[in-house]
């Protein structure tokens, strides 16, 4: 059985799908933990709607049983109508025919389908515009939106978060969109690895060759060398 990230209620809600990646640690501003409170716990199947809802399932079926009777009953009514009908239309059927309906079509009709008629040069601009496109799919637009969401809740590099928005223990969005996402927002870098490296520090020491590590390194944060350095430049190691 799965597991999934339990915050405790003193902490802030992270979105919707994430999970802590490798090394994370929660800010000591949010305060420790209730005592005995899990931040691990395990991710229960939901049961199907119908098992939930016994009682509307139970209704339902009521009500699609009565509307069976209903036209079951109604049906047997329809036959007392069909002679009266079929005298109808056999009295229609031998009416004299209409002279009117043979005439030639008004001269005012001719006038009106050929303005209607589209030439071949309107019909050839038309086909040669395209429509225009959407800006973003819903998916990149659902993408962007989730990629500010984490960066609101904690520090990511490029990587990390592209990452974080395509992996399966994340948001699950297809590689190409989490991509377009980062990509499309306007993000400070080398400002996310400087408070990257003052999260680190908060909650451990480092070396500054160590820090350096923890930042760029695939297992830590995935910034780049020389975010890193400027991190660690400017935390004061």
């Amino acid at each position: 059985m799965s597991q999934r990230f339990n915050p405790p209620p003193n902490w802030p809600t992270p979105p919707q799908g994430w999970t802590p990646p490798s090394g994370w640690q929660p800010d000591p501003a949010w305060g420790p933990a209730p005592d005995g409170w899990q931040v691990w716990i395990d991710d229960k199947p939901k049961g199907s709607w119908f098992g939930r809802h016994k009682v509307l399932t139970t209704l339902g079926a009521l009500v699609v049983l009565f509307a069976a009777i209903g036209a079951i009953s109604g049906g047997g009514n329809d036959t007392t109508t069909t002679g009266t009908d079929t005298q109808a239309d056999s009295t229609t059927s031998s009416s004299p025919t209409d002279p009117t309906a043979s005439e030639t079509p008004s001269q005012e009709d001719a006038s009106a389908a050929e303005e209607e008629t589209t030439s071949p040069e309107d019909a050839s601009a038309a086909e040669e515009e395209p429509a225009a496109e959407p800006e973003m799919t819903r998916s990149q637009e659902n993408a962007v939106e989730a990629a500010n969401q984490y960066l609101d809740f904690s520090a990511f590099s490029k990587k990390g978060l592209i990452q974080q928005l395509s992996s399966d223990a994340g948001s699950g969005f297809p590689k190409a969109d989490a991509v377009f996402a980062v990509n499309h927002i306007k993000v400070n870098w080398k400002a996310e690895a400087v408070e990257a490296a003052e999260n680190y520090l908060d909650l451990s020491s480092f070396s500054r060759s160590g820090l350096i590590q923890q930042l760029s390194s695939s297992a830590g944060s995935q910034f780049t060398h020389a975010q890193a350095v400027y991190a660690v430049n400017k935390v004061g190691l």
